[in-house]
């Protein structure tokens, strides 16, 4: 239970950092709206689609949409056909679109340095601490994870980044990596979840049946802007609990040998390298993890 002191300091809190960062103010930095300020830091040097905006940050279509044209009319974004999907637009930064993104991430740094300016060595390391526990418990306290189809608008949207991310970090080609037929990923035979921050994806995991009595892991996947906060750890306890749900005693998983942060972390919540199990050409690593009911 929540009690009214907690609520009033978090309101307290909230209202001193939306103070200290110029949240009120119609101009960020004295040069633009906080809002376009933002999405001028989320399209950055590698470009983003509208929907990746919507999910990192949480904003409303028409709302988003009004930012992007005051953006374009000002010739600091422009949008082009998505490599990945020419269904929808990429957008990028201009040359004016990354001077100004340069001037934002001068200003902000200067910004910051002149909040730590004013205190002592032992009070800066105090406050930067605090705010990294801040950052870590909000972001953990705004996720959800919830079963759905793999066929669902944002489940699909995860299965595409992830095979985006694949591709670009040790050239998975989709159609040679063993498939996870939607099937497969419903109950009774599997399930397929969905990690949300503030009602956006975030990422995604799948369990399947790989034998009786046996789960398999798969499809486990973090969107950058969201890691480092605990979410995989969460996914990871989450598929876990499905395939205990399904009568399953182990859960295995693979992976690749340059994805080591998913190796470390795997270790670190109990799983054990076991000899290959499967003819993947993709896979370099195999775990299995024996399951308490």
């Amino acid at each position: 239970m929540v009690s009214e002191r907690d609520i009033q300091l978090v309101r307290g809190f909230n209202r001193l950092v939306t103070r200290q960062v110029g949240a009120l103010n119609d101009r960020y930095l004295g040069r633009r709206p906080l809002g376009e300020s933002r999405l001028l830091f989320e399209v950055g040097e590698s470009g983003a689609t509208p929907r990746d905006l919507r999910a990192r940050l949480g904003l409303d279509s028409g709302y988003l949409s009004r930012m992007i044209r005051s953006l374009r009319r000002e010739g600091l974004v422009e949008a082009r056909p998505s490599p990945a999907d020419r269904r929808t637009k990429l957008l990028r930064l201009t040359r004016k679109g990354r001077a100004e993104l340069r001037t934002l991430n001068r200003m902000s740094d200067e910004f910051a340095a002149s909040a730590l300016a004013p205190l002592s060595g032992k009070q800066r390391a105090r406050l930067l601490h605090a705010q990294a526990d801040v950052q870590r418990l909000l972001a953990v306290s705004m996720v959800t994870i919830e079963r759905e189809s793999p066929s669902s608008a944002d489940a699909r949207w995860c299965l595409g980044h992830y095979f985006t991310e694949l591709r670009e970090r040790f050239g998975l080609e989709e159609h040679r990596t063993l498939p996870a037929e939607e099937a497969e990923l419903l109950p009774p035979a599997g399930a397929f979840l969905v990690a949300r921050s503030n009602g956006q994806p975030a990422g995604c995991g799948a369990l399947k049946t790989h034998a009786p009595g046996v789960g398999e892991l798969t499809r486990m996947w973090v969107d950058r802007p969201h890691r480092g906060v605990g979410i995989g750890a969460r996914m990871l306890d989450a598929l876990e609990a499905e395939a205990v749900r399904l009568g399953h005693s182990a859960v295995r998983l693979y992976t690749e040998r340059s994805l080591s942060e998913a190796q470390a972390m795997y270790r670190s919540r109990g799983y054990v390298e076991i000899p290959r199990y499967n003819d993947d050409p993709y896979a370099t690593h195999w775990f299995e993890k024996r399951l308490g009911r």
